[in-house]
């Protein structure tokens, strides 16, 4: 398993970054929360990783803190709720939104309109 990623922001173009680690180019999909606050690009960047292995494909998300990747796997256990629809939830609530969002079972805040 991909658990992190250490090297050089080599491209970013949303939702998807380039992750150069001495030399193997890693292609991450990221929240758009993470994608906001990476460095500027031939700059150094740690990311959290979630390695998803499929019939059809192997996917690698990445996320600037240990919040963000827990919340997204708390969310893909959620029957209905593929990756692709975590990273999206993500991209449009904060952590802490999210949390609030179950806490009060205000389940119209991930809605998507």
């Amino acid at each position: 398993m991909i658990a992190r990623l250490t090297g050089v922001l080599a491209h970013k173009a949303p939702p998807f970054v380039l992750v150069d680690v001495n030399g193997v180019g890693y292609e991450v999909q990221v929240p758009m929360s993470t994608f906001y606050n990476l460095p500027d690009l031939g700059a150094k960047v740690t990311l959290l990783t979630q390695f998803i292995v499929r019939e059809d494909a192997q996917l690698l998300f990445g996320f600037l803190s240990d919040v963000e990747r827990e919340s997204f796997r708390e969310l893909i256990k959620i029957s209905g709720v593929g990756p692709r629809i975590a990273l999206a939830v993500l991209s449009g609530l904060s952590t802490a939104e999210l949390a609030q969002a179950v806490a009060t079972q205000e389940a119209n805040r991930l809605d998507r309109k």
